[in-house]
């Protein structure tokens, strides 16, 4: 099953095609600075039971050097598979497009960046054919942001980077960083990288520090994770109100059927914010002569 963070790491660029801009910049590669982009048909698939998709494919215009194609590959782990597929979706494109093709691999950890990296000889061993030497762009080469005037040059692009560093020990200043900048942007261009960014932590700790961060920094913005927030904070002002008044419910029985309660059960009940236990307790109420009655069947 595809995962939320490698959905982000290439859908990125289909929100933002112009991101590989700044992107090859940071990585040290001169492309021809692109005019416009245009997001392709993913299918790779041939006339047979074979079926090939890349992840996310650009047509990015030019000034002066005519356009070029980007082939977007998010991936989280080593696999010894990869190489061959990448080369045939190269092969693919060229053959189909007669345009220059570029493969970019993005990667969450430099284990997998560094593999992603290697150059892949494609071949016999005594003379290989082709040499398999995609651009990568993972931690070990994307830029940690934390300062908020540089983040706000370029958002996509250090939304990009963040979800590179989802593992760095300083993830929450760069979190902090982003939710800074995407405050003074634009709700069109925000609100898109408030769930790519959702999406590209996964299911880390980094994740519930985004939703508190978009709950209290980002509350303004409608998305869907903004609305996601906003029901669990009503869902559980909702319970909380709920337990409360079971829990005066309860305290009103004893008392009028003449059931004294001392502070420690008082406060234990009072105290109480599980609906399920509650009832249980409202129930032996009923019949209880004594405080410690109600507590008799847990």
């Amino acid at each position: 099953m595809v995962s939320a963070p490698h959905e982000a790491m290439h859908r990125v660029f289909q929100e933002y095609p112009n991101l590989f801009t700044s992107v090859s910049e940071a990585l040290g590669v001169t492309f021809p600075p692109g005019t416009s982009a245009k997001v392709m048909t993913t299918d790779l698939t041939e006339n047979r039971p074979l079926e090939r998709r890349v992840d996310t494919l650009l047509r990015i215009e030019t000034e002066n050097d005519g356009p070029f194609l980007l082939a977007v590959e998010a991936q989280g782990r080593k696999d010894p598979d990869k190489p061959t597929s990448w080369a045939y979706y190269l092969a693919h494109l060229l053959e189909k497009y007669r345009l220059p093709t570029t493969l970019l691999v993005v990667c969450q950890d430099h284990s997998t960046a560094r593999w992603a990296a290697r150059p892949v000889p494609l071949g016999a061993p005594q003379w290989p054919a082709l040499t398999l030497r995609p651009l990568v762009a993972g931690p070990h080469n994307m830029p940690v942001i934390t300062d908020v005037a540089e983040a706000r040059k370029d958002p996509a692009f250090t939304t990009l980077a963040l979800i590179t560093h989802a593992n760095d020990p300083d993830i929450g200043a760069i979190l902090k960083t982003l939710s800074t900048t995407l405050r003074d942007t634009p709700e069109s261009i925000a609100n898109p990288l408030i769930e790519l960014t959702a999406q590209g932590l996964g299911n880390r700790p980094a994740a519930q520090q985004w939703r508190n961060l978009v709950a209290v920094d980002l509350s303004f913005y409608t998305s869907p994770l903004s609305e996601e927030i906003r029901n669990e904070g009503r869902d559980e002002g909702r319970d909380e109100g709920r337990a409360k008044g079971r829990a005066e419910d309860i305290l009103r029985l004893l008392e009028l059927r003449g059931v004294p309660v001392p502070d420690e059960a008082r406060e234990r009940i009072a105290g109480c914010d599980d609906l399920r236990l509650l009832d249980q307790w409202f129930s032996s109420a009923v019949t209880a002569t004594t405080a410690k009655d109600v507590f008799a069947e847990e």
